[in-house]
């Protein structure tokens, strides 16, 4: 796999994460899900870190100042059933306390949309209904914000129906 770079800006460098990457991409997976309270969901090892980046449909661009990474977007590239084309749909955009608000988030986003550019694919994304922090970033960005309910299955709670099929 190729390392794609995106030069953003001094001292900030954007580019795709690859299995070399897989420590500081756990690691920034855990930082962004404790500041969610969310590190008991988080099951990604190391080494499966390293499978995943290693896979072309898996999306990570990392974002460096002085060659120390200071955030991430993560993505995963996906066909769209309705369209028959493939869609990025955006797992965590996160940066790193310290390096927050200096246009680094939007550094990301513009590597991601890059990425996307050339084959004019749709980035979609959830967010939590009372990140309104995060909203507005994204609306400045010129996204479309919509009401959506999401919903998540887990084995145990379908395990009862896929018994009766």
């Amino acid at each position: 796999m190729t390392t794609t770079s995106y030069t953003t800006g001094p001292a900030l460098r954007v580019r795709r994460a690859n299995e070399a990457d897989a420590t500081e991409v756990a690691t920034m997976v855990g930082e962004i899900a404790a500041h969610e309270d969310q590190v008991a969901h988080v099951h990604v090892d190391v080494d499966q870190w390293r499978t995943l980046l290693a896979r072309p449909d898996v999306i990570v661009l990392i974002a460096e100042r002085d060659k120390a990474p200071i955030g991430y977007v993560s993505a995963i590239r996906q066909l769209h059933l309705w369209t028959g084309g493939d869609v990025i749909n955006l797992d965590d955009l996160y940066v790193r306390p310290g390096h927050r608000d200096g246009g680094t988030g939007r550094q990301l986003m513009g590597a991601l949309a890059a990425l996307a550019a050339p084959e004019q694919l749709i980035i979609r994304w959830g967010m939590e209904p009372d990140n309104v922090d995060a909203q507005r970033f994204y609306a400045r960005l010129g996204a479309t914000l919509r009401p959506k309910v999401l919903a998540g299955w887990s084995p145990s709670a379908y395990a009862d129906l896929a018994t009766q099929t």
